[in-house]
């Protein structure tokens, strides 16, 4: 259903493909309208003002900064903004469940734009996408069913628009290495969006895991010969599984008492951002998160001073002291005072980060 001939036209001919690729029923017509970038802009806005009040950006800006992630100057709202509007080109609203597309695109690459975002509009007719990624699940979940919903979509366009190409059937869970051969692509197509390359890392990834990652472990199970779609049992619950699909466990629920100190913002920071973080302090590859189990972190204020607490609980002794041996000297470079602690919990081991806390503070760490 559109008001725009030449929309309902694309979608009435791809949406049955589609959804048999996606490997989920198409259980009623998706509604599609024009947008101008003006209105994308406005609801922009109206989404921001919802998900991103001025007190939580705050502490997720001061909560990043005191990691050494984002400079403590950062205008995320304004950064969010300005990245959206720069790659938007059409989305799919779940509160609507209607497809928007922008006016401003042309004519000839409705076609690409439309497969990807149809999808979604498939999949909410299967599962609650909003609840899937709400904020409300935590961070490090909410980007892995991020990039559950967008590998699955960006699976379904590369295989449809590369079987337009060849003008033959092409089965993308057919080919071997698939991650290491199309991340190049998709890496490339971001180098296109000055906004997202001059972003913090922690933010340009963020962004990019959901399709970079994501179409990757959805090839996995097509590899495997499953094609249904990732939903259900298939649902990641960490970033940690959309790189290893042999992380079957959910990670560790960490739970902080902080005592008389007040708790302003409290999240998990994950698999992912925690790969980040160590990359930022101790140049690795990534191995830092290597034997990551679970995580959360609270920023708290205590003596009139802000600062944050993080506890990483690993999944066995050596992750725990690699991530010790790696960290600790760079401590004195934090740009407030930084201090770790290591503790076995019912014989899970957690390391304790604190920076800019008093030293009496100190937290009581539990385990789920």
């Amino acid at each position: 259903m559109s008001s725009d001939a030449t929309l309902g036209r694309l979608a009435e001919a791809l949406l049955p493909d589609l959804a048999r690729r996606s490997g989920l029923e198409l259980k009623e017509p998706v509604r599609l309208e024009m947008r101008t970038r003006d209105q994308l802009v406005r609801y922009l806005e109206a989404k921001l003002d919802e998900e991103l009040p001025e007190d939580e950006e705050w502490a997720l800006v001061r909560s990043y900064s005191l990691l050494g992630l984002v400079p403590d100057t950062l205008d995320l709202r304004g950064l969010l903004l300005e990245l959206y509007t720069e790659q938007v080109a059409g989305f799919y609203e779940p509160d609507s469940t209607a497809l928007f597309v922008l006016d401003d695109q042309p004519r000839e690459a409705l076609e690409g734009l439309l497969v990807h975002e149809l999808v979604h509009a498939v999949q909410d007719q299967s599962a609650d996408l909003d609840a899937l990624t709400s904020r409300d699940v935590g961070n490090d979940r909410a980007t892995a069913a991020q990039a559950a919903i967008e590998g699955h979509a960006t699976l379904v366009m590369l295989e449809y628009m590369a079987e337009k190409a060849a003008g033959a059937p092409i089965d993308l869970g057919s080919i071997p290495d698939f991650s290491q051969t199309v991340r190049p692509a998709l890496e490339g197509m971001g180098g296109h969006f000055p906004a997202l390359s001059a972003a913090p890392e922690v933010i340009r990834e963020s962004l990019l895991f959901p399709y970079l990652e994501g179409a990757g472990f959805v090839q996995r199970f097509w590899a495997a010969g499953d094609r249904v779609a990732p939903f259900g049992r298939r649902m990641p619950t960490s970033t940690e599984q959309i790189v290893d699909l042999d992380m079957l466990d959910r990670p560790i629920d960490v739970h902080l008492d902080v005592g008389e100190a007040d708790v302003i913002h409290e999240d998990v920071l994950g698999f992912l951002e925690l790969g980040v973080f160590m990359r930022a302090w101790v140049g690795s590859d990534g191995r830092g998160a290597s034997g990551w189990g679970g995580d959360r972190y609270a920023l708290v204020r205590a003596d009139g001073a802000v600062g944050l607490v993080l506890a990483v609980a690993w999944d066995d002794e050596t992750a725990a002291d690699a991530f010790a041996v790696a960290l600790e000297p760079h401590l004195q470079r934090f740009s407030h005072p930084a201090r770790l602690d290591a503790m076995a919990i019912g014989g899970v081991h957690v390391a304790v980060l604190y920076i800019g806390l008093p030293p009496e503070v100190t937290a009581r760490v539990t385990l789920d």
